[in-house]
């Protein structure tokens, strides 16, 4: 494991958790990369990337983050009548989290998007004068329309991009389908925001699709969930919130370099969510790729890459890949800085047992990557009433989980399928299951639990 970071900025460090040794002919090299970043977030209070945000930091500047709010006003929100005042109300808490000097707006979302406050393509400074206009409009906030998520994103996106700041956040809440564009111009939108800002969406109620919100937060790299009762927006909003403003550091990019030879196989985030990120992947120079990690605070993430090296005699060892953890360059003519960095190698033996042992942590997750890739084709295979395959895939989803100590994802799992034996994954699919708890484990599927080191 090594560091490289300046005593005022946020610490990285990555650690690598692998098994080296590879068999007589072996190729494939998996490993976990751990990235941790400490001093930042709920220890520091202004976000920042490279020099200039350095310097901001020093000379005590305002928060150096913009947010834009985005509240779907579409006629479903008006069924039942609650949906609409706890989603004004849920905003209204979000916006009383925001720090002082924090740059937003919202965005009141039909079949087209209107900036509500303060608009004019304008953001606001948060303090307690803005803070109050904005939930006074927000009470003025009524319901009709359509449903057309991609007109609401690249209104955001314009009105972040105008603002000088490191930190772009979006907060993005719908109650229904998006049936007013085509799935093309929805992707376009995401294509087109992507790399800008990163954005948390929120499904209300039982009636959007699973599929639409988490592929937004995918793209976005941020957090996808659904809250079925909306009397419960308030403190989902409150808490996505204080994760935003806890972000420190914008636009990290965790960079894999690989010796002449060795071909990439996958590289994803498997802890806290699996996210998959290897057709992600911009050139970085001769044989480095970068592939993109969002916003950070005080947290730790893991990731997995499988890399294929050539074929090497008994006793032969190389450098399979080098993983660092990159910040881009504050201006032009500038060089990107090293956060931290760490080593995968690989190791030929005609040691069986060594070369035979499968790393912990590479178990852990490549069982969590399994877990959740079951969950949505039992899930799915359960939609296309093949009942047969939903319980089998289910049955093994609850074998995974209970094996690895998932505990909420077995708990959701126990509301769809009735669990004869969770060890050896015997189940039986529900006669009759709530809606909201067959949406609540697709939308979490892909959460996972750290492995128990």
């Amino acid at each position: 494991m090594a560091n490289f970071s300046k005593s005022n900025v946020p610490q990285f460090s990555v650690e690598v958790y692998q098994n080296e040794y590879l068999p007589e002919g072996g190729r494939e090299v998996n490993a976990i990369v751990t990235v941790t970043s400490t001093g930042g977030g709920t220890t520091g209070r202004v976000p920042l990337t490279g020099a200039s945000a350095v310097s901001a930091r020093t000379a005590g500047h305002a928060p150096d983050a913009a947010v834009v709010l985005m509240v779907d006003c579409s006629g479903s929100m008006e069924y039942p009548p609650t949906k609409m005042r706890n989603a004004r109300d849920a905003t209204a808490a979000a916006i009383d989290t925001l720090r002082d000097g924090t740059r937003f707006a919202v965005v009141a979302g039909t079949h087209v998007a209107k900036d509500v406050y303060p608009g004019d393509g304008r953001l606001a400074t948060a303090d307690a004068q803005t803070k109050a206009q904005a939930k006074d409009a927000l009470r003025r906030l009524s319901s009709g329309g359509g449903t057309a998520i991609g007109t609401w994103l690249r209104l955001a996106d314009r009105l972040l991009g105008a603002a000088d700041v490191e930190i772009r956040h979006g907060i993005l809440l719908t109650d229904g389908r998006n049936e007013h564009e085509s799935p093309e111009d929805l992707r376009a939108a995401l294509d087109a925001c992507a790399g800008r800002f990163t954005c948390d969406a929120r499904g209300v109620g039982t009636d959007w699709e699973v599929k639409e919100v988490t592929a937004i937060a995918s793209a976005l790299l941020g957090t996808a969930d659904i809250v079925a009762d909306p009397a419960g927006l308030a403190a989902d909003f409150t808490q996505m919130m204080e994760n935003a403003m806890g972000k420190e550091v914008a636009d990290v990019a965790l960079r894999l370099w690989t010796p002449v030879g060795v071909e990439i196989g996958f590289v994803k985030q498997v802890a806290p969510t699996v996210a998959e990120l290897t057709d992600r992947r911009t050139v970085a120079g001769p044989r480095a790729g970068d592939y993109p990690t969002g916003s950070w605070g005080d947290e730790s993430r893991d990731y997995h890459v499988c890399v294929r090296v050539p074929e090497a005699g008994i006793g032969q060892e190389m450098l399979a890949a080098r993983v660092s953890l990159i910040l881009p360059a504050p201006s032009a003519g500038e060089a990107p800085q090293t956060l931290s960095q760490g080593l995968v190698r690989a190791v030929w033996t005609d040691d069986m047992a060594a070369s035979t042992s499968i790393n912990p942590q590479v178990a852990h997750y490549t069982g969590q990557a399994e877990l959740a890739q079951v969950i949505q084709q039992g899930l799915d295979a359960r939609k296309s009433g093949d009942f047969d395959g939903a319980t089998a895939k289910l049955g093994r989803a609850v074998q995974l989980a209970s094996a690895s100590g998932n505990a909420d994802t077995a708990k959701l799992l126990s509301k769809v399928v009735d669990v004869v034996d969770a060890a050896t994954g015997t189940v039986r699919l529900k006669a009759r299951v709530a809606e909201a708890d067959e949406m609540t484990l697709e939308t979490r599927s892909t959460k996972t639990v750290r492995v128990k080191k």
